[in-house]
């Protein structure tokens, strides 16, 4: 055994001590002019500001702070601390900002060292912030009060009810959340970053917790107390993870499912703040319906078992007539055999032979999570021999969302044999013909290497046969499925096509999430949101997704267009009408730290 005495550290140097890492400066450093000329661009690009002008109107008194300042503000207190505070805010307006940049904000000079002059500041800073919120606010009320439930219930319902003027508020409110989110991807769009775009988006709802406090009873008395989010609620994910107090945040993604030319920047297309649980497929639609205005094409819209819940006529059939093809997942009570129209049955969302066999058909049949996350080979190879029995598209939606499919045993190029269309259709055997048996394209086409239909015996007479086998076609209108229409999608379910689209699409969704919720930007934070109302909640939300997508712009850029590049040429999906923006993008990045 060793006698030896464990080797001393070394000792302190100098060099040592100025390694170690050290907690930030109290106060940011001054921020440079280019950056508040960048974030001032991007305010002044959303368009938001004459919407709120025109909302606020004529009001007596001082005109007090621009409102248009405090939203700078916000801005860059999110690009420098992460914090979407009034208190960070405010700070660097009052201490961070050049006399040049105070100026064009329109932000009056103060004495630091008066403290009359900065509490005198603050107010006005947190009164203008005020302003915005009243305005937007379909029903006014003391949101620093927690209010019996009866009266927060009251109020709640504002946001809930159809009277002309709450929802005119509402979509007010939507149209700035969209407006700000979708600024960074005009700009992305309008330098070409997009071109690689395919349309592909995916959609999921993410927890957007408050600092408020949920509802609880009172000690003394009983009575049960709101809390001063009125319309917050419990957030519950799929996970294992206990359930949040707050909002839900409706995101779309740009996702690519399919191999492309380029790649493109990862950025949210859309957003909705709502009570958790409520309206879920209608916020995924209102993301989805600004996006035809800037011009990207339709492909897969990729959600997750919480969307294929909704009513057909709140996700599935709005998101058709738009123009997406659906890619869904299932509960394991929603696998399998889920219906029928005009005789054809629907298995996992896709329309197939009334004669498949059981085996197939129940393949998936009480699976749960874990079986079809990692298939087995059976699995695999029970779902790959589905393919033949399943009907063809003859013609996509129409303008009604009508759809006509074909019999798989119809056609010049049928992918089984039939008796029964054989007998039904007067079509004679096959004369016998030479095949190249070297040749796989002539094998796989022959009659004998298809599956062959085995109808029952006795066989049924032809007036009580489907539909699907009286005729070659049919045509499946959105209605004939009733409220099955919401499991129907446009890949076979596990099939490689659907494994490629959703998996990709879901992992594109799910590492942002992570990258809203990370170090420079938590989304998942609601330190980082103090204020309440639901409001200036969603007003905040939307400032803080909008810096995040003009971070991941940024960082995208720099990674694959070298600082000497010309900018790219125009979008291939840009009407030559739109004037593109070729200013570069300088500015954004964060000051050094604090010697």
């Amino acid at each position: 055994m060793s006698t030896a005495k464990p080797r001393a550290w070394p000792p302190r140097t100098t060099r040592a001590r100025a390694t170690r890492p050290r907690p930030p400066a109290k106060q940011t450093a001054q921020i440079p002019d280019a950056v508040v000329g960048h974030y001032a661009r991007l305010l002044n690009d959303s368009g938001i500001m004459p919407l709120i002008d025109a909302e606020l109107g004529t009001r007596p008194g001082p005109p007090g702070l621009p409102i248009a300042a405090v939203l700078t503000c916000l801005l860059l207190s999110i690009n420098h601390t992460g914090k979407a505070t009034l208190v960070e805010a405010w700070r660097i307006a009052a201490f961070c900002l050049s006399g040049a940049a105070r100026h064009r904000l329109g932000l009056p000079d103060i004495n630091p060292a008066d403290v009359h002059q900065v509490l005198a500041s603050s107010r006005r800073f947190y009164r203008a912030f005020d302003r915005l919120t009243t305005v937007l606010d379909p029903v006014r009320h003391d949101r620093r009060a927690r209010l019996p439930q009866h009266q927060a219930d009251a109020l709640a319902a504002a946001w809930e009810h159809d009277d002309p003027a709450h929802s005119r508020k509402r979509q007010l409110l939507q149209d700035i959340v969209t407006a700000l989110v979708l600024t960074p991807v005009r700009w992305a769009k309008g330098r070409g970053y997009l071109r690689h775009f395919r349309g592909d988006v995916g959609i999921d709802t993410t927890a957007a917790p408050v600092f408020a406090r949920p509802p609880r009873a009172r000690r003394s008395t009983g009575e049960l107390i709101a809390s001063t989010e009125i319309t917050a609620g419990w957030h519950h994910s799929a996970g294992n993870g206990p359930p949040e107090y707050g909002y839900s945040a409706t995101l779309t993604v740009a996702a690519r499912t399919r191999p492309a030319l380029g790649s493109f920047p990862q950025l949210t297309l859309g957003l909705v703040l709502d009570t958790p649980h409520k309206r879920i497929g209608a916020n995924a639609i209102t993301t989805l319906k600004p996006l035809a205005t800037l011009g990207f094409p339709t492909g897969f819209a990729v959600a997750d078992r919480a969307y294929t819940d909704q009513q057909p006529g709140h996700f599935a059939q709005p998101a058709r007539e738009l123009g997406y093809r659906l890619a869904l997942d299932y509960k394991v009570d929603q696998r399998g055999v889920q219906g029928s129209a005009h005789g054809a049955l629907l298995i996992d969302g896709s329309l197939a032979c009334p004669l498949m066999p059981d085996r197939l058909a129940q393949a998936t049949t009480g699976l749960d999570d874990a079986a079809i996350r990692t298939p087995s080979d059976e699995l695999t190879a029970l779902i790959s021999a589905r393919e033949p029995y399943l009907l063809r598209l003859k013609q996509s939606p129409n303008t009604d969302g009508t759809v006509r499919f074909q019999c798989p045993a119809a056609g010049t190029s049928p992918s089984l044999t039939c008796p029964r269309y054989d007998r039904l259709h007067q079509r004679g055997p096959n004369r016998p013909t030479a095949v190249d048996l070297t040749d796989t394209r002539q094998r796989a086409a022959h009659p004998a290497a298809k599956p062959r239909i085995l109808p029952p015996q006795p066989e049924h007479k032809t007036a009580e046969l489907p539909k699907i086998c009286q005729q070659h076609t049919i045509t499946v209108s959105k209605d004939d499925l009733g409220h099955l229409d919401k499991f129907r999608q446009d890949l076979p379910y596990l099939s490689p096509s659907w494994r490629g689209t959703y998996s990709a699409a879901r992992a594109m969704t799910e590492g942002l999430n992570g990258r809203l919720k990370g170090h420079d930007v938590d989304l998942a934070d609601p330190k980082n949101r103090l204020a309440h109302g639901r409001v200036a909640q969603t007003i905040l939300v939307a400032l803080l997704v909008a810096v995040a997508n003009d971070h991941f712009l940024d960082q995208w850029r720099h990674t694959h267009q070298p600082p000497d590049e010309p900018d790219t040429p125009a979008d291939i999906f840009e009407t030559p009408a739109e004037r593109l923006d070729r200013s570069p993008l300088t500015g954004r990045s964060r000051p050094p730290p604090v010697p």
